[in-house]
């Protein structure tokens, strides 16, 4: 009997494994990528490899397509401070249509700004020596994108009741450009889309420890909160206002609810060493599984939320404003409620806050004539000074009460 003869197997190509979290924060935080500043070959390269991921892990694009084009306008504040007046800038749109034949004609958006600061200059807090160095925003903010692609990979896999708009916005750290155009154009009427959550600096988690502004934009949002925590994951800190320093607040100034997810500031914001070996994957990754579940409760509600109003204030406390005007003085505050003053969380290395004497946990309660009760006031208390001035710094240290003097500088 003749032997068989053996048939050549083909060789069976294995799957491409997705990128991971980690992957797509170090490629939007590459060199490569030159800080991704708005209107720059950077910024257009991630807008490029965001739709790509959008389209891998199963969105849509808008109807008008991935992009959404936005001119930033000269006579803007910012764009006069930054020198960028007239440049063009690109939201990334991918879609997620909700699986209910009414309810599908709701949207809910989750979004996260991917510009940075290019090679510093507006808006870097580095030593002056550092501006022309790529200021690669791994935390501020490849995170959060890397953040999107990853919630609208889980949401595919089982479509909520409502739409899903999906957002990477541009034009972010120049002054919420992009959001702001959204809300002019939205591709759902802002009146049938339910809340809006924006993820900004997420890659950073310590001590499970997860900030969550606009708590007090709808009624039921606290107990959503708490229900999506139990049991407890996270040292989950709360705050009301939905004008916070990110592109939230431009849809909650369209009165929309909204919630803003973050991880806390840290000694590299805003810096050249925001590099991305200095994410927290793993609670990254726990992140995304809160805001999964977060956006699952919200997309599959039933009934409308109760919208809640608030007056805008005078200046947004917080990232935008601390890295902006006034004095300079070097501290980087604990963005949580402190009582009576403003905790830090760290100084800048050779700033006036670490020659001064002040040190991470310190809580700030008076900065000249000013008392600092909170962030707005600090920030307005520096606003009332220029560079040079010398200052009585009054703060708590564990139980002891003391004041320091301190020579403010300048931010560039």
């Amino acid at each position: 009997m003749a032997a068989p003869i053996a048939h050549a197997q083909s060789p069976r190509t294995a799957p491409t494994p997705r990128p991971s979290i980690l992957d797509d924060i170090r490629y939007l935080a590459d060199d490569r990528l030159a800080g991704r500043l708005t209107g720059s070959p950077g910024a257009d390269s991630a807008a490029a490899y965001i739709a790509r991921r959008f389209a891998e892990v199963g969105l849509q694009p808008a109807p008008s397509g991935w992009f959404q084009t936005f001119t930033i306008s000269p006579e803007a504040p910012t764009a006069r401070a930054a020198d960028v007046g007239g440049l063009t800038g690109r939201n990334v749109i991918g879609v997620l249509p909700g699986h209910d034949p009414v309810l599908r004609n709701e949207s809910l958006i989750i979004g996260a700004h991917y510009d940075h600061l290019g090679r510093g200059g507006y808006g870097a807090l580095d030593a002056p020596d550092s501006t022309g160095k790529v200021h690669n925003g791994a935390d501020d903010n490849a995170s959060g994108v890397a953040a999107l692609i990853h919630i609208a990979e889980a949401l595919a896999a089982a479509p909520p009741a409502r739409t899903v708009i999906f957002i990477a916005f541009s034009g972010e750290e120049l002054g919420l450009f992009g959001s702001a155009d959204y809300v002019k154009h939205p591709i759902y009427p802002l009146a049938n889309t339910l809340a809006m959550i924006n993820l900004d600096m997420v890659g950073r988690l310590r001590n499970q420890r997860l900030i969550v502004y606009g708590t007090a934009t709808a009624r039921e949002f606290p107990a959503l909160l708490d229900s999506l925590n139990t049991p407890k994951r996270f040292d989950l800190k709360s705050q009301g206002d939905g004008y916070g320093p990110s592109d939230q607040s431009s849809f909650f100034a369209a009165r929309r609810p909204v919630l803003h997810l973050f991880t806390d500031l840290h000694a590299d914001y805003h810096r050249s060493t925001d590099d991305w070996d200095k994410i927290n994957a793993p609670g990254e990754a726990q992140v995304v599984e809160f805001a999964v579940g977060l956006a699952t409760a919200l997309g599959d509600r039933p009934t409308p939320l109760t919208f809640v109003d608030q007056a805008p204030p005078q200046a947004h406390a917080g990232v935008a404003v601390t890295s902006g005007y006034g004095a300079y003085l070097g501290t980087i505050p604990d963005m949580t409620d402190s009582p009576g003053g403003v905790q830090l969380s760290g100084v800048r290395a050779g700033s006036p806050a670490d020659q001064a004497g002040l040190r991470a946990g310190d809580i700030i309660t008076r900065i000249g004539a000013h008392d600092v009760p909170n962030l707005q006031a600090m920030t307005d208390a520096l606003r009332e000074h220029k560079a040079g001035d010398v200052v009585e710094i009054r703060f708590k240290r564990g139980s002891d009460n003391l004041a320091v003097k301190a020579t403010l500088g300048t931010r560039s």
